[in-house]
């Protein structure tokens, strides 16, 4: 009597063969659960900068052997019937089903659009854990947001205002987008230009009284506003925190001591290695997100097209996601 072997159940995934190619439509084995771990299925992908650095080898959580799977964050239903939202960096998202861990499932009420949500957390990740994590309650405060004509920098007005930001001023060199900032929450605009003297006399103009900055620009740029901010600030024992988001300017800044001595004035970073997951409140952002408090327009592409999914580049407002 002969018998058959049992076939081995498979799910299709995105799989990352070559830090030089996109990743590429294949199926795998189904995953299998780790000690305290569950298998959940795969609703929505995002593909993020990060997401792409980690699938091109040039992010801190790229993959050390390949092949390996794609993806950093993704909704996902669980066996309940629950929506979650996870973020596990490293370890791949872009298959039908996952394997995680229960304690990383971010809770997502059950009306939520999949694709506008992971759209819309990773853009707005930055400036939700510096707002809540890293400095102090901002209702009734004012915020100075540096780079916020980019995605992250404009989902940061949005974020700034919905936690109660009593003014928010929107710094950028894009001069369309920051009139359209206008209407998205800002109070007031500061252009960015060339013209050193210009922009230092539009800082000290518009901010020299600001309680936060979110800084997604740094180096030689960062020097010159918080020059100008802190030499036009009259109130100066009033808490300046300026909190350092991004690096698109550079990596490194020149600081004159007597700026930190003549101020109450505070330099910080946010990222996840500097604050508690526990103190984030990400279930918050979740339904914020859920109910169009602040939102980023999805471009969907099913699993079977993530090569052409990775080649897209997204227009203004919009991310690219991979739905499953």
């Amino acid at each position: 009597m002969s018998t058959t072997a049992k076939a081995t159940a498979t799910v299709n995934a995105a799989v990352i063969e070559s830090f030089d190619e996109p990743p590429h439509y294949r199926v795998i084995p189904e995953p299998q659960p780790g000690p305290g771990q569950e298998v959940v299925d795969v609703l929505a992908v995002g593909v993020h900068r990060a997401t792409k650095g980690i699938a091109a080898g040039k992010h801190y959580t790229s993959p050390t052997a390949l092949p390996a799977l794609a993806g950093a964050d993704a909704v996902v239903r669980r066996a309940d019937g629950s929506l979650g939202f996870v973020m596990v960096m490293g370890a791949g998202t872009l298959a039908e089903r996952i394997a995680v861990d229960p304690a990383v499932v971010i809770p997502v009420p059950s009306e939520a659009d999949p694709a506008t949500l992971v759209a819309t957390m990773n853009p707005a990740l930055s400036s939700w854990v510096a707002l809540k994590a890293r400095v102090p309650d901002i209702t009734g405060k004012s915020v100075l947001i540096i780079g916020a004509t980019g995605n992250a920098g404009s989902m940061a007005v949005k974020v700034a205002r919905h936690l109660g930001a009593g003014r928010v001023i929107a710094a950028g060199r894009n001069r369309a987008r920051l009139d359209q900032l206008r209407s998205e929450g800002a109070d007031e605009v500061i252009a960015l230009t060339d013209d050193a003297d210009a922009t230092a006399k539009a800082y000290a103009g518009a901010a020299a009284e600001v309680d936060v900055v979110l800084d997604y620009v740094w180096g030689p740029p960062t020097e010159l506003a918080m020059q100008a901010v802190l030499s036009a600030r009259t109130e100066h024992t009033r808490l300046l925190d300026w909190v350092q988001i991004g690096g698109m300017g550079g990596l490194d800044i020149t600081l004159a001591g007597h700026f930190l001595r003549s101020n109450a004035f505070r330099v910080l970073g946010s990222g996840f290695g500097s604050v508690a997951m526990e103190d984030c409140a990400f279930d918050e952002l979740a339904a914020a997100i859920t109910a169009g408090a602040m939102t980023v327009r999805p471009h969907p592409f099913p699993l079977a097209e993530v090569e052409a999914a990775w080649a897209h580049e997204d227009a203004q407002g919009e991310r690219t996601v991979i739905t499953l």
